[in-house]
């Protein structure tokens, strides 16, 4: 597998998580500001010292006496003109003073650690928006280009700021499109849509050994973005992957919702869900099913798990968890410290007015997030540089972003902020009481160790909500998506795992458990193969007579 372009991971990892999608208030980042001038303006000697600090900082940088350097790993002053000419490097160090000398101030301040985390968060946006590397007069490797290609780069720039503007819904593109075909090189595994509902079709996948297995498994993707990030570009498809090893492999794409399914809500999906499982057994004549669910996928495949062991329905297996925060808390991340009551009734109330969670709405938040990564970065490659976005599939996939409905929204909001899945026989979800201890199969829980949406010591709390006596937790290299995405042949690939029963703290897991060299997924299909049951020939045609094919994958749904 080839290593993701320098600088593309975090593009890439903006997945979807609980706090996205319950989005900032403005009325809270005003509260941020207002918190920090207040603790401003009653502290005055803090003012007075820090602004001396600065100054002293300014003098140094006046008299080219300053050591002030960026950090080796801020892309942003890479290129050699920063350290090489004193104008351009006194302003670097200007600037770096201030965000130092801002972030030093802040953290002096008289505030409780909330009201800090968020009085950084707010700031930090703001000082990354004043990089003079943001700027065609303050960036030196745009100002090159540009008198190299003799002014043709700006105008690039400008067509590629006008084509964001008309065609992207103002927002700096991520990713080139024009390369990936869906359908052809992107989710091109061979199999059949076997069965649709308005709600979601189900992928019947083309088996590709000899023999499978009797329990056939099921993948459940996140709600948001597009199911084919499981078949991605061949060397990148969690599908074939899993069809290599024997497994019969089916997969829900749900459809982007529009204003018309508001209504649609947790219970909804839960259901498709328990639908699909029994289109499944009936095509296989499996009376089993496994089923592997992925970020907000998984949160929607735990209320499933949970209303199926509320009935006594025993027909799911084995169960896998990916990049899934099922208790989450405010400090899992910086972001997170930001959320308030408040927020959360205002996001909840502006999906009901339109009906929809609009993604290209979500994918602005998550951008504003983390801008030195997700705007800034292609700011200065798009426009300043007049260069086009990188052509990357999981760029491209995560650029197809999906709406979601309305009472699907809210129904997540309620989650966040109520917590059923910790506080089991407390909370009705989906048409049951929920309580994961009733869930007790077999777990296979995979996080990533620089997950920034799903940290991956909040995705280890779920070792401690299910009743299952065999839980196996794995910690991969990566983060949120190439956690997932991590097939065989990354040299630097590596994963962690320990024997034994999970301890309640992550830090105690951490102390006993063993670093292994490569991929978790062949771990990963041994795990499987040990719960699916034993061989048997490999079905000659796609679904069955009750469920014959009604069109070829990856389905009609993924290009809505």
């Amino acid at each position: 597998m080839a290593k993701m372009p320098k600088g593309l991971e975090e593009a890439a990892d903006a997945g979807v998580a609980l706090n996205p999608l319950v989005g900032l208030a403005k009325e809270d980042l005003i509260g941020a500001v207002g918190v920090m001038l207040k603790a401003t303006a009653t502290q005055p000697g803090k003012v007075i010292e820090h602004s001396k600090s600065f100054a002293d900082d300014v003098i140094k940088i006046i008299t080219m006496k300053s050591d002030i350097a960026p950090n080796p790993k801020d892309r942003r002053f890479a290129d050699a003109t920063w350290s090489q000419n004193p104008l351009f490097r006194a302003g670097m160090q200007y600037y770096l003073a201030a965000e130092k000398g801002v972030k030093n101030f802040i953290g002096d301040l008289e505030l409780d650690e909330l009201e800090r985390t968020r009085a950084h968060f707010v700031a930090g946006m703001v000082i990354d928006s004043l990089a003079p590397t943001n700027t065609l007069a303050g960036n030196p490797a745009a100002l090159k280009k540009a008198a190299e290609t003799g002014g043709a780069s700006l105008i690039r720039g400008l067509k590629n700021a006008y084509d964001d503007i008309v065609n992207n819904d103002m927002l700096v593109s991520q990713v080139d499109k024009r390369p990936f075909k869906i359908g052809e090189n992107i989710a091109c595994t061979p199999g059949a849509v076997i069965y649709r509902t308005e709600l979601m079709e189900l992928i019947h996948y083309q088996p590709t050994t000899e023999k499978v297995h009797e329990t056939p498994l099921l993948i459940i993707p996140p709600q948001i973005n597009k199911a084919y990030v499981n078949d991605l570009s061949p060397d990148k498809s969690i599908v074939r992957f899993l069809l290599g090893n024997g497994q019969q492999t089916f997969l829900i794409s749900w459809r982007n919702p529009t204003k018309e399914h508001a209504d649609w809500g947790l219970a909804n999906y839960v259901d498709g869900i328990i639908e699909a499982i029994s289109v499944i057994c009936e095509v296989t004549g499996s009376k089993q099913v496994n089923v592997s669910g992925a970020c907000s996928g998984g949160i929607t495949m735990s209320a499933m798990l949970s209303k199926l062991a509320s009935k006594g329905d025993k027909r799911v297996n084995a169960v896998s968890l990916m990049v899934c925060v099922l208790k989450p808390e405010i400090t899992d991340s910086e972001v997170g410290s930001l959320v308030s009551e408040h927020g959360i009734e205002l996001a909840r109330q502006r999906s009901r007015k339109a009906g929809v969670l609009d993604g290209a709405s979500l994918s602005r938040m998550f951008a504003w997030l983390r801008p030195n990564d997700l705007v800034w970065n292609y700011v200065v490659n798009n426009y300043l540089l007049g260069e086009d976005p990188p052509a990357f599939d999981i760029l491209f996939w995560n650029n197809d972003a999906t709406n979601l409905p309305a009472q699907l929204h809210s129904d997540y909001l309620d989650l966040y902020g109520n917590q059923p899945f910790a506080a089991p026989g407390t909370a009705e979800i989906a048409g049951h009481v929920v309580d994961l201890t009733k869930v007790t199969r077999d777990l296979y829980i995979v996080a990533g160790v620089t997950d920034h949406i799903t940290p991956w010591k909040a995705c280890y709390r779920s070792t401690q909500l299910f009743g299952s006596k065999n839980i196996e937790f794995v910690l991969s290299h990566s983060g949120h998506i190439q956690a997932m995405l991590n097939p065989p042949g990354n040299p630097k690939a590596k994963f962690y795992r320990a024997n034994g029963k999970a301890p309640e703290a992550p830090e105690k897991w951490m102390a006993k458990a063993e670093e292994h060299a490569g991929s978790w997924w062949p771990h990963w299909a041994q795990w499987l193969k040990a719960r699916a049951g034993a061989e048997k020939a490999a079905p000659t045609a796609l679904g069955s007579k009750a469920h014959p094919p009604v069109g070829a994958a990856p389905g009609q749904y993924v290009f809505d």
